[in-house]
């Protein structure tokens, strides 16, 4: 994470105050000084040490992706379907020519002595073979107590297994009415499912092709710098930490890592969707993955393996494809019930038929319902959907971990945005500094103020320090620097007491400001943190924060969409008031630590608003997972990440746009395949229990099955054009 992703350690909390002076991260530094934050595990907090990604663990990674969709749980992890397709496909021809089709012989189909035989053998390795993803499913399902699109299978195979036997056993050692068989039956529902799985696991990998492009990313080889300062080409799974590396131009970044030497432009539109190129320079971070510009660079390996920036993309896209949202719940909901209703409608068109006509009239009519009912595309539906959008969203730049949002985001109310990191660069520099001691020089009391600030790694302090640098200035030699929570520093130097704290703390100690001296910089919307020296106000130092350029057309762009955005911030009153209104918010929050952001997202919602929280900060994490959709910006923070259900690698908030854009469009999608998946049920299941029966119109199961297979692949194909408009 570097300066501007770290926009949001809330300075009140970190040094400063609870006044969070540049709406930084609210780490409270009772958990973490400076030193802390300087010293962070940087595996976790940014991408410089996020390394690359092994093609090992990657293609391992890709191996399991998409392998527990929703409800196709079971069905994923049962067997190659492209193999049993075929399989049973030679199993089910011979019975399909053997067989007659509901007691009818086809043109196409003879029979001899014994084929009758070869039909039952056929028909029961076919059953065992082919119908055991159904039968091992419906056994899961039943232990879960969730019968749904499996048990159905299951039930209209076994049905027509069951009923066959006794009617092969009836006719052939039984004296009485030739009973009708269902082996023609049985063997095409197997074979069509089986091609309708196939199918799905097909459009599936397909879907997740643009996730795994990202596992493509990474070189085979690296050139590695020897002890003796030679080169040696190595295997990129040979690279360990520390490890210094050549990139030239033109080559892929093969870790993530730090630059040591040289300098040029990297193109990370593939990891981050940023679509310009970042200039780099010494002692920046690369990304694994990214492209190397025009400039021949050295940069030494910050880690290897799960930590890698890819990795974590991959880890989230996988997450993301394994979790259910609501509206798949519901689908499992509509399966369940739809179990029920087959199973209610069967048995009574079964006792009816039995009354009206005879046995072997009635288990056609229920062994057609129970095929008639199979929700196979339901089980497909949402599934595609989501993995279908969830690898569009990677491939730019959106990454879902938790795809409730997709649904979500289509009636969201609000929009609550962080202002650091956010809305504005959060690229701190010294805007001003006033001196207000009668004894003491500006450059000494800034000397005193780098003292405290020289330990600390986050903007502001980044900020104070460069200035002093540009200033010629050498920081006074500290000692006993302390954070003081929700007020800032403390420590001593040259024989003094110092702090700097914030403005409540001012006002809390009854210090008055010159007022013209304070209110041209709060006007301004800058962070003002002032200097005691010796319990005397000595001096402040104000920074500001450059408002991002997207970021006016972005809130322009909400409220067109009727969504209210609302700004968050630790900055104070007029800080805030100030950014609001050069953005154009009606409504704003000042002076907020943490548990006050929280408390407002929990407000809200509980007023029965539908709340997106944007934030990319530690301070943020808390908002994010109460908000009903956390959206984090940049990919560096990983409490916010943890926190978030959307994380944007690009810290342009124009890209929650195209997240609402997709959203819409996956939604929709979802709406439409739910109906083709089970709709056509609504008309089916009593067509198929013989309804019409007596007017002529009757169903039989190959073309319940036919029927179904064809919704299958109509949402199949309906999933594949999900697009996303950027």
């Amino acid at each position: 994470m570097n300066h501007q992703e770290m926009s949001k350690m809330d300075h009140s909390q970190m040094d400063h105050s609870q006044m969070n002076h540049q709406d930084m991260s609210e780490m409270d530094h009772n958990q973490m000084n400076h030193q802390d934050m300087s010293e962070m595990d940087h595996s976790q907090m940014n991408h410089q040490d996020m390394s690359g990604m092994d093609h090992q663990m990657m293609g391992h990674d890709m191996s399991h992706m998409g392998h527990d969709m929703g409800g196709m749980d079971h069905s994923m992890h049962m067997g190659n379907f492209k193999q049993k397709f075929w399989l049973s496909l030679v199993l089910a021809i011979p019975i399909i020519v053997l067989s007659p089709m509901m007691g009818i012989k086809l043109p196409f189909q003879f029979t001899f002595p014994g084929s009758d035989w070869i039909v039952l053998i056929l028909a029961t390795v076919l059953f065992f073979y082919g119908g055991q993803p159904f039968l091992s499913g419906a056994k899961m399902e039943l232990k879960q107590k969730s019968p749904a699109m499996m048990t159905l299978v299951a039930m209209g195979i076994s049905v027509s297994y069951v009923y066959s036997i006794y009617a092969f056993i009836a006719n052939h050692f039984l004296h009485g009415e030739h009973v009708m068989d269902f082996f023609w039956e049985l063997a095409t529902l197997i074979v069509i499912m089986l091609l309708g799985h196939w199918v799905e696991m097909n459009a599936i990998s397909n879907a997740s092709n643009a996730v795994q492009k990202l596992a493509e990313l990474l070189p085979d080889t690296v050139t590695r710098i020897t002890a003796d300062g030679g080169e040696e080409k190595i295997s990129l799974q040979a690279v360990n930490e520390g490890d210094r590396l050549i990139v030239r131009a033109g080559d892929k970044m093969p870790t993530d890592g730090v630059i040591e030497d040289g300098e040029s432009t990297v193109d990370e539109s593939a990891v981050t969707g940023e679509s310009r190129g970042v200039k780099k320079q010494v002692g920046d971070n690369v990304i694994g993955g990214s492209v190397n510009g025009n400039g021949t660079i050295r940069i030494k390996v910050t880690g290897t393996g799960e930590n890698g920036y890819l990795a974590k993309v991959m880890e989230m896209v996988r997450r993301a494809q394994s979790e259910k949202s609501k509206l798949e719940g519901l689908a499992d909901k509509v399966a369940k019930w739809l179990f029920y209703v087959a199973l209610a409608a069967g048995i009574t068109a079964f006792v009816v038929w039995l009354i009206v006509s005879d046995l072997p009239t009635a288990m056609d009519r229920m062994v057609t319902v129970f095929v008639i009912a199979c929700p196979h595309a339901l089980g497909l539906a949402i599934p595609l959907v989501i993995a279908r959008s969830t690898s569009i969203a990677a491939k730019n730049g959106l990454l879902l971990k938790n795809r409730n949002a997709l649904e979500n985001a289509h009636d969201l109310d609000m929009v609550l945005l962080d202002k650091t990191g956010t809305l504005t660069a959060g690229t701190f520099a010294v805007t001003g500094f006033e001196n207000f001691s009668t004894t003491e020089k500006d450059q000494t009391l800034l000397s005193w103020i780098g003292a405290l600030e020289s330990s600390a790694n986050h903007p502001i302090a980044t900020g104070i320090m460069k200035y002093l640098e540009e200033q010629k200035i050498t920081p006074a030699a500290g000692s006993n620097v302390k954070n003081i929570a929700g007020v800032g520093l403390s420590g001593e130097a040259d024989g003094h007491q110092l702090k700097i704290i914030n403005e409540k703390e001012l006002t809390r100690l009854s210090i008055t400001v010159p007022a013209k001296k304070a209110a041209s910089y709060q006007e301004q919307g800058n962070t003002i943190s002032y200097l005691l020296v010796d319990d005397q106000l000595a001096a402040l130092i104000a920074l500001g924060d450059q408002i991002k350029p997207e970021a006016k057309t972005f809130i322009a762009a909400l409220k067109t969409r009727g969504i209210e955005p609302v700004m968050l911030t630790g900055d104070n009153q007029h800080a805030a008031e100030a950014v609001a209104k050069y953005l154009g918010l009606d409504n704003f929050y000042a002076e907020l630590l943490p548990d006050g952001k929280e408390a407002i997202v929990a407000k809200l919602t509980k007023e029965g608003n539908r709340v997106a929280m944007v934030g990319d900060g530690i301070n943020d994490a808390p908002s994010l997972a109460r908000a009903t959709i956390g959206i984090a910006i940049g990919a560096g923070t990983d409490v916010a990440i943890d926190s978030a259900d959307v994380v944007l690698t690009n810290s342009n908030p124009e890209d929650i746009l195209h997240f609402l854009d997709l959203a819409k469009q996956t939604r929709r999608k979802m709406i439409q395949n739910l109906w083709w998946g089970a709709g056509y049920n609504i008309f089916a299941i009593p067509l198929a229990a013989g309804i019409l029966a007596p007017i002529g119109i009757i169903l039989n199961p190959a073309v319940g099955a036919i029927l179904m297979s064809l919704s299958t692949i109509i949402v199949a194909i309906n999933a594949l054009t999900l697009k996303i408009k950027k």
